[in-house]
C-alpha cells in the first residue's frame, strides 16, 4: 500500500490494511471497487455525508483516505458511485457490525486487554472436543440466545467433564438473532447477539484460563445468501452473477445458492486468506474448522474431475501451508466428508494440508450399529473398519464422534432418541448411547462429542431449543460417565496412556456373539496397554474367555454398566481378572470375563 504524510507528526505513516484501520492520526479505510467511479465514506464521524471524505483511487482497484476526525467506535459505510447507479454497502472487512443490515462499526484489536495470560494447546493426540452452539448453549432468563459471556459461566462445567478442546460453530454475522451459523453475512464481524469481536475474546480468554482449546467453525464454500452486501459489491456482474466476490459462472452454484467465492481471483483469495489467519492472530483461536470443504474443492461434490476446482485447492493448500507455518500445533480440521487422504496429506505431497478431517466412516458406521433395533443385524465388521480405519497412516488425521450439529439435525435425531423415539430415559437408549460414547472415547483418533451429550439431550439439534441444564442433576451419572471416560482418555491417573496412542489390535471381532475385543496402545506395556471390550448384544456372557496381549493382573477401569451411572444398570461384571496359561486368539495367555449386554470394559495393568 502507498506510503502517505501525516500532517501532524511529521513523518512517514504505512497505512496498510484493507477495512478501517486506527491509527494515531486517525482511521484509515480502504476498500476494493474496482468498477466504482468514486468512493466515499460515510458515518457518524461526517453526517453521512457523502461528499465530506471522498476515497482516491490506489493500485489494483482500491480506494483509501485517512479520516483524522474518526475513531474507534465509530459507524460507518462505503458510498459507491457507479455505472451500475450508486449503493451504500458495508466494509466487507468490516471486524464489527451493528447487525447484518445495519451499519459498519470502526474496531481496534488493539484495545482488548488480553492480561498477557499464557496458553499452550495440548498435542492432537490429547485433545478432547465438545462442539457447542453459542445460541443455545447456554441461554438464560435475561436473554432470549445465548451470548460468549453466558457460555463463560459454563467453562466449569466442561473443565470438570476433562474437556480440554471447544468446537464453536460459526460466529461470524448473520442474518436475524438465530441460525446454525452457516449463512455468513459479514465474514470478518462476530454476531453482534453473541456480544461481538470482545464477547469472543472474552471467551477465548476464559477458556485458556480454563486448559481448553477453541477451535472455530468457519464458512468458506459460499457466503450469504441473504443480507449480503458482497453481492455485486460495485454494481458489476456477468451472467446475472454475484459480481467481483463471486464465481459469474456454472462454478457459482452451491446447494446455498449461486454464491461461491471466486477462489481464482487474488483479491478474493487475499480476503479469505486475510479471515483465516484473523482468527488465529487477532482472536488466538487455536484452530478452525472448514464446512464442507468438498464444495471448496469441487464444484458439484461429485467426485467428477470435470468439476473440480483447482483454485479452491489452491487457495486451502496456502492457508494451511501459511498456518502451519506461522502458528505451529494450531489445527485446521476440514469437514469433506468423503474419506480421502489427498484432504489430510501435507501439502508438500500434494495434499491440502489439513491437520485433521471429521470421519464419515467411523460416524456412520458407528451410529448404525448402535441404532439399529435387532441384534443380529449389528455389522461387527463394519465397526471394526471404523475402529481401525486411518489417513496416511495416522490415527489423528481424523475426528471421531456418534453426535454433530450435522447428525442430530436434518431429519436425524441424537443417538439416544433415534434408539428410543420420544423417551430417552429407557435402558436400551442410555446403554447403547453410552457404549457409542465409549467407542468414541477408546478408538484411535481425536473424539468429539456434542453439547448436551452427556446430559443425554433428546430430540434433534435447533438454533431455537437451548441446553436443558436443569438434567445436569438428573443425569448427573450418566455425566459422570463420560467424565470418566474422558479422564480415562487423558490418561488423568497414568495408567491409560495407550488411549493416546496410534495403534490399535483387534484381539477378537465376534460377529456372531456381537462382541468386539480390542488392545490399544502407544508403546505397550503397563500403564499403556489397554484392553477395551464392547458387547453389542443384549446378552450377558458369564464365561467369554478371550486372548490378553500380556500376563498377569489386569484392573477393570472402567465399566458402563455400573450403577453409579445410573440405577437402571445392573452392576455386573464389575471385577479385575487375571490371566490364565493357554492360547486364545494367537495370544499365549488368555482370561475369563463377565461381559454385562451392551458394555464397555476397559482394563489395564499396574505392572
Amino acid at each position: 500500500m502507498e506510503n502517505l504524510d501525516t500532517e501532524d507528526t511529521g513523518i512517514l505513516e504505512n497505512y496498510e490494511g484493507m477495512g478501517a484501520v486506527c491509527h494515531p492520526q486517525g482511521v484509515y479505510y480502504r476498500v476494493w471497487a474496482p468498477h466504482a467511479d468514486s468512493v466515499s465514506v460515510v458515518g457518524t464521524f461526517n453526517d453521512w455525508n457523502p461528499d465530506t471524505n471522498p476515497l482516491q483511487p490506489e493500485e489494483n482497484g482500491n480506494w483509501g483516505i485517512l479520516v483524522e476526525n474518526s475513531k474507534e467506535g465509530d459507524e460507518y459505510k462505503f458510498a459507491l458511485k457507479t455505472p451500475a447507479g450508486d449503493f451504500q454497502r458495508n466494509d466487507p472487512y468490516a471486524l464489527m457490525v451493528t447487525n447484518s443490515v445495519g451499519n459498519s462499526v470502526v474496531y481496534n484489536h488493539s484495545s482488548f486487554d488480553w492480561a498477557e495470560a499464557e496458553y499452550a494447546m495440548p498435542s492432537w493426540n490429547e485433545l478432547i472436543i465438545y462442539e457447542l452452539h453459542i445460541g443455545t448453549f447456554h441461554v438464560t432468563e435475561e436473554n432470549k440466545v445465548g451470548t460468549f459471556y453466558t457460555a463463560i459461566e459454563k467453562i466449569d462445567y466442561l473443565k470438570s467433564l476433562g474437556i480440554n478442546a471447544v468446537e464453536l460453530m460459526p460466529c461470524s454475522e448473520f442474518p436475524g438473532d438465530r441460525s446454525w451459523g452457516y449463512n455468513p453475512a459479514n465474514p470478518f464481524a462476530i454476531e453482534s447477539d453473541y456480544g461481538g469481536p470482545d464477547g469472543l475474546k472474552a471467551f477465548v480468554m476464559a477458556a485458556h484460563e480454563a486448559g481448553i482449546a477453541v477451535i472455530l467453525d468457519v464458512v468458506y464454500n459460499h457466503f450469504g445468501p441473504s443480507d449480503l452486501d458482497l453481492w455485486r459489491f460495485d454494481g458489476w456482474a456477468e451472467n446475472d452473477g454475484g459480481g467481483i466476490y463471486f464465481y459469474n459462472d456454472w462454478k457459482s452454484e452451491t446447494p446455498w445458492g449461486n454464491t461461491r467465492p471466486d477462489f481464482g481471483r487474488g483479491e478474493v483469495r487475499q480476503y479469505i486468506h486475510d479471515n483465516a489467519l484473523m482468527w488465529l492472530r487477532d482472536y488466538r483461536i487455536d484452530g478452525l474448522r472448514m464446512d464442507m470443504v468438498v464444495y471448496i474443492r469441487n464444484v458439484k461434490a461429485d467426485g467428477n474431475p470435470g468439476n473440480d476446482l483447482q483454485d479452491g485447492i489452491s487457495l486451502m493448500q496456502w492457508i494451511n501451508k501459511d498456518i502451519k507455518e506461522n502458528f505451529p500445533n494450531r489445527i485446521t480440521i476440514a469437514e469433506d466428508m468423503h474419506s480421502l487422504d489427498f484432504v489430510t496429506n501435507s501439502v508438500e505431497n500434494d495434499g491440502m494440508g489439513y491437520g485433521s478431517q471429521w470421519d464419515a466412516e467411523f460416524v456412520h458406521s458407528v451410529r448404525d450399529a448402535i441404532i439399529t433395533a435387532d441384534d443380529q443385524n449389528r455389522n461387527i465388521p463394519s465397526v471394526v473398519d471404523a475402529i481401525t480405519s486411518r489417513y496416511n497412516a495416522d490415527s489423528f488425521q481424523r475426528i471421531i464422534y456418534t453426535e454433530s450439529h450435522d447428525e442430530v439435525a436434518n431429519g436425524q435425531a441424537r443417538v439416544a432418541e433415534e434408539i428410543a423415539n420420544g423417551d430417552v430415559d429407557n435402558w436400551y437408549s442410555k446403554k447403547r448411547a453410552a457404549l457409542g460414547v465409549a467407542l468414541v472415547l477408546t478408538s484411535p483418533g481425536i473424539p468429539m462429542i456434542f453439547q448436551g451429550q452427556p446430559l443425554l439431550e433428546d430430540k434433534w439439534f435447533s438454533d431455537s431449543d437451548p441446553i436443558d441444564w436443569s438434567r445436569l442433576e438428573r443425569f448427573s451419572g450418566f455425566i459422570n460417565l463420560h467424565r470418566d471416560l474422558i479422564h480415562l482418555r487423558r490418561n488423568w491417573f497414568g495408567v491409560t496412556e495407550g488411549l493416546q496412542g496410534q495403534e490399535v489390535q483387534i484381539i477378537r471381532a465376534d460377529d456372531d456373539k456381537k462382541v468386539i475385543v480390542m488392545h490399544r496402545y502407544k508403546n505397550g506395556g503397563p500403564k499403556d496397554s489397554v484392553v477395551v471390550v464392547l458387547n453389542f448384544s443384549t446378552e450377558t456372557f458369564d464365561d467369554y474367555k478371550v486372548g490378553f496381549p500380556r500376563h498377569g493382573s489386569w484392573k477393570l477401569r472402567f465399566n458402563s454398566d455400573n450403577e453409579i451411572y445410573d440405577e437402571d444398570f445392573s452392576h455386573l461384571g464389575v471385577f479385575d481378572v487375571e490371566t490364565l496359561e493357554g492360547e486364545f486368539d494367537q495370544l499365549p495367555q488368555h482370561v475369563s470375563l463377565q461381559i454385562p449386554p451392551y458394555t464397555a470394559l476397559i482394563f489395564s495393568q499396574e505392572e
